[in-house]
C-alpha cells in the first residue's frame, strides 16, 4: 500500500512537471501563456529622452564653440628700427643697398654727429681670439656688440657721450674682471646719416639680411 502511494505520488509530480513546462502542449494540455509581447512595443527609446528644467520648457541648445588653433597667433605690430651714424661713403652705400627693399620703407636721414667714445676690446688677431674674448665675457654676464668696420675684429663694451662716462664705464667692468679693455674715440663732430625703417613688418624684416654688408657692423636697434 505505501509503495502505491509513492508510485502515484512521483506519477503526479511528473505530469505536473510536463504540464508546467509546456510538454505536455501538443495534447491541448498547457498553463496559460503570461508574457506580454505587446508591452515591447510600447517601450520609450531611451536615446530619445529629454531632460526638462523645472518650468517644463526645453533647454536651450548649447552653441557650438570655435575649434582654437594652437599653430595660429597674432601678428607681431610693426616696429621702427634706425642705425647709424654713417658718414657720407658709408650712406652712400647703404642708399644703394637699400633699393631692393620696398619703396618708402626707409630712409636716411640726415643728423649731426658729435663725439662719442667707446670701451673697446681689439683689434684681434684672428678669429678664433675674438672667438674667445667672447666666451669670457658671456661667462662674466658682460653685453658686447661689434665696433664697427673700422675697428674691427674687435668687441664694443658700450658707447659714450664723453671720455669721463667711458672711463669710469671702464673702471666698473675692470672690477667685473674685464682685462684688456681700453677707451678709444668712435668719432669727432661730424655731419652724418640715420637709417630709419619706421614700419618694419614680418615680409619686410625677411628682407633686411640684405643690408648687413652695408651697415658696417651697426645694429639695427629701437627707435624709441
Amino acid at each position: 500500500m505505501l509503495r502505491l502511494a509513492v508510485l502515484l505520488l512521483l506519477l503526479a509530480n511528473a505530469g505536473y512537471y510536463a504540464w508546467s513546462h509546456g510538454l505536455l502542449q501538443g495534447m491541448g494540455l498547457a498553463p496559460a501563456a503570461t508574457t506580454e509581447p505587446q508591452r515591447l512595443q510600447q517601450q520609450i527609446d531611451p536615446q530619445n529622452l529629454r531632460l526638462l528644467p523645472p518650468g517644463g520648457q526645453p533647454a536651450p541648445a548649447a552653441e557650438p564653440q570655435p575649434e582654437s588653433s594652437n599653430s595660429a597667433s597674432a601678428a607681431e605690430p610693426p616696429a621702427c628700427l634706425q642705425a647709424g651714424v654713417f658718414d657720407a661713403r658709408q650712406a652712400e652705400l647703404l642708399r644703394k643697398a637699400a633699393t631692393r627693399l620696398p619703396a618708402g620703407s626707409w630712409s636716411l636721414e640726415p643728423v649731426q654727429a658729435t663725439r662719442r667714445w667707446m670701451v673697446y676690446m681689439g683689434p684681434f688677431a684672428d678669429e678664433d681670439t675674438l672667438a674667445k674674448r667672447r666666451n669670457e665675457l658671456r661667462a662674466i654676464g658682460v653685453a658686447y656688440d661689434r665696433p664697427g668696420a673700422a675697428l674691427e675684429p674687435g668687441l664694443s663694451l658700450g658707447r659714450y657721450s664723453s671720455a669721463e662716462g667711458a672711463l669710469r664705464a671702464l673702471s666698473q667692468l675692470g672690477a667685473q674682471g674685464v682685462r684688456k679693455a681700453r677707451v678709444v674715440q668712435e668719432r669727432g663732430d661730424t655731419a652724418g646719416f640715420t637709417l630709419r625703417l619706421p614700419a618694419v613688418d614680418e615680409a619686410l624684416r625677411a628682407q633686411l639680411e640684405t643690408l648687413q654688408p652695408a651697415l658696417a657692423g651697426k645694429p639695427l636697434r629701437s627707435c624709441a
